[in-house]
């Protein structure tokens, strides 16, 4: 045997093995278009055994509906063989030995040997992947949402039936169109840049996230909508399936709900404002009456009342001035407070006592800012009357900080004579009143007597 002859069977030898080993179903067929050589995939996938196939002629794997016109197919190939695609822009089928079709995509390739010039077909049963495509197109028709297929030029490949109820077109319209057909015009030019941006990290995610988008109806009218994008790999590359919902509906449901509540708003300022203003008539008519009183104990108690309703107005406008109806600002309502009591109190009784307020920026609702404030008003009003007695020079303490646990402490302390020497005692309107307002919060109080007198409240933030 020639060298020449151990080659070109060494050669014939690799072929095969390399035909074998493929895991596409591979037919070797010459000019006249009779099976040469097939591999073990083409017998799984067909049902013959390859003893049964060679010699035959290759429409014996072509279903009967495609036989007539196959020989005349195989002749213009072998006119012209190069490597290509068969059918490429079409659907085939391949029939299999149980008499059942199949869909299949086939490769072409001549190959020039001693018998004259052979075509090997790779074959590839797609039953598995049109199966999946055909479950996401029903899913896709299936899906409440409008769904809309685009390709990287940006071309609709599918659209689903709510797609055409969102958007007025038949999918007839839309299939082949750019999708910027369905872009209004303002954000048209824009949007090829996005859509570039999206093929470079393609993941699935909301588009716009943090914008308000809007899509454009057949008729010229646009329409606010969420879109869902997801890369969809395919055997035509890659492509985005985007997912449409829209929203009409959803934002002017939203626009009365903010209507709603600015309404709301305006009434609850209203009512405040209003409160504080009673608040402030009945302030003025105790007022007009220590003008008329010359008792210093009336005075006192008509004082302590004045004081008490100063308390609950401040805190009503405090929350009248606020954005927020359902908080108060306490820090502020402090500061409005201690600077009331200092000009009833302090000015005109003691000069010589200072104030120092430490607080936290804490809100609170007002069903616990007003019992707050009340607590607060009696126990600065008591240091102011009873802790400097002759003028004595003191501090007054207020402190509000947020503890633990999601605690609020309040403490309110004075370096005056101590509580035992104060001309009011544990029995007095103003500490039982403090008593009373420390259970309707659910706080517990303590109380140090002197050195320095200090009563330091604790309760649950929001209580």
């Amino acid at each position: 045997m020639t060298p020449d002859i151990d080659m070109a069977a060494n050669n014939d030898e690799v072929m095969r093995l390399a035909v074998e080993a493929s895991p596409n179903g591979m037919v070797l067929i010459d000019i006249e278009g009779r099976i040469v050589l097939v591999n073990s995939s083409v017998e799984h996938m067909f049902g013959y055994h390859r003893d049964d196939l060679i010699g035959r002629p290759i429409e014996h794997l072509v279903p009967v509906r495609f036989r007539n016109h196959h020989p005349n197919l195989r002749q213009q190939y072998f006119a012209d063989p190069k490597s290509r695609a068969m059918g490429q822009g079409r659907e085939l089928f391949a029939l299999h030995k149980n008499g059942t079709e199949f869909p299949v995509e086939i490769g072409l390739n001549p190959m020039t040997t001693k018998r004259g010039v052979l075509v090997l077909a790779s074959i590839v049963d797609i039953t598995e992947r049109q199966r999946g495509q055909e479950m996401m197109h029903l899913a896709v028709e299936a899906a409440p949402n409008g769904m809309l297929l685009t390709d990287k030029d940006g071309r609709i490949v599918m659209a689903n039936s709510m797609a055409e109820v969102q958007f007025g077109y038949a999918r007839s319209e839309l299939v082949g169109q750019e999708i910027t057909v369905l872009v209004p015009l303002r954000f048209r030019d824009h949007h090829p840049h996005l859509r570039q941006d999206y093929f470079d990290n393609p993941v699935s995610r909301a588009m716009g996230k943090g914008r308000d988008l809007y899509a454009l109806h057949k008729n010229g009218r646009e329409f606010p909508v969420e879109i869902g994008l997801n890369p969809i790999n395919t055997a035509q590359g890659m492509m985005i399936l985007a997912s449409v919902v829209d929203i009409t509906d959803r934002k002017q449901q939203e626009e009365q709900l903010k209507s709603a509540l600015k309404e709301k708003e305006v009434m609850l300022a209203e009512i405040h404002h209003r409160v504080k203003n009673n608040l402030q008539i009945i302030d003025s008519l105790i007022a007009m009456q220590l003008d008329n009183v010359s008792d210093e104990k009336a005075r006192f108690l008509l004082t302590d009342s004045q004081n008490r309703i100063k308390s609950m107005a401040i805190i009503h406008q405090t929350l009248y001035q606020s954005q927020d109806f359902s908080n108060v600002d306490i820090s502020t309502v402090i500061a409005g407070l201690v600077n009331s009591l200092a000009q009833s109190y302090g000015a005109s009784a003691n000069p010589n006592v200072q104030l120092r307020v430490e607080t936290d920026n804490i809100t609170m609702p007002i069903e616990s800012s007003i019992p707050l404030g009340l607590i607060i008003n009696e126990l600065v009003s008591n240091s102011f009357k009873h802790a400097f007695p002759e003028n004595r020079q003191g501090e007054i303490f207020i402190g509000l900080k947020t503890g633990d646990d999601h605690n609020i402490i309040l403490e309110v302390s004075d370096d005056g004579v101590g509580l035992s020497n104060k001309a009011a005692s544990d029995e007095s309107l103003g500490l039982r009143l403090v008593e009373a307002l420390c259970d309707q919060l659910e706080a517990v109080l303590t109380v140090r007597r002197a050195d320095p007198t200090c009563f330091t409240l604790k309760m649950t933030l929001g209580s």
